[in-house]
């Protein structure tokens, strides 16, 4: 079952959220105290490829994928299709790569294309991404593990369950918010108020660096205001 909020964010709870990069978000998220402070967020293997992008926001839509070998079977490319059209948007293809090295790239500017066409604003995967140079000026964002050649037998194994990229365990319908710094999952129960948290944490943080950058610093002021 989808860990999403029982009334759908609105757009303007949304382009809100897309105002603060991901350690705001991050440090905004820790003041709820909901979760350890060690999950939420894939590792550092999942990169950003085109971090001029900006802030992606959006919810989860599921797969599973390899590449190493021939499909032994088919999938419904248009059950999968379907599948996102019937998600809460705006949505983010999340599609992890079973092959351990991945070998061969789901994504390149033929899917780029067919996903942004579905309301996707990106794709997080463990696996491998091509065609750069296309995809970069389509405005398609790439968060993934490596860039590839080749798609080799790429093909979809699965799709609707929850998969883990990066270490990070993603739901369908799980709120994505990502950027250069990485990808972390914004918990549902919460996310309506994180802007507002994430202005007290900005506010607070300004007033250690006005200090710091003063030249009327002193050390008995930091630790006052910094306990």
């Amino acid at each position: 079952m989808a860990a999403t909020p029982t009334t759908p964010l609105t757009a303007d709870e949304l382009e809100r959220l897309r105002r603060y990069d991901t350690c705001t978000v991050a440090n905004a998220i820790e003041t709820f105290d909901v979760r350890p402070r060690t999950a939420g967020f894939a590792s550092p293997e999942i990169r950003c490829i085109f971090p001029q992008f900006g802030v992606m926001v959006g919810y989860a839509v599921t797969a599973r994928a390899r590449a190493s070998a021939p499909a032994n079977g088919s999938y419904s490319r248009h059950g999968w299709w379907d599948a996102i059209v019937a998600s809460r948007s705006p949505r983010v293809a999340v599609i992890q790569d079973l092959d351990d090295p991945p070998i061969g790239a789901f994504w390149g500017e033929v899917q780029s294309n067919i996903h942004r066409a579905l309301g996707c604003e990106g794709v997080v995967t463990n696996g491998g991404v091509r065609d750069l140079r296309e995809v970069e000026a389509l405005g398609f964002q790439y968060f993934a593990g490596s860039v590839m050649v080749s798609h080799a037998y790429v093909h979809m194994v699965d799709f609707g369950t929850p998969v883990t990229i990066g270490g990070l365990q993603i739901r369908a319908g799980d709120l994505i918010h990502a950027d250069r710094h990485g990808v972390q999952v914004i918990p549902p129960e919460i996310a309506r108020a994180i802007p507002d948290a994430a202005e007290k944490v900005i506010a607070h943080e300004r007033k250690i660096i006005s200090l710091c950058q003063s030249p009327e610093f002193t050390l008995d002021e930091l630790k006052r205001i910094v306990p």
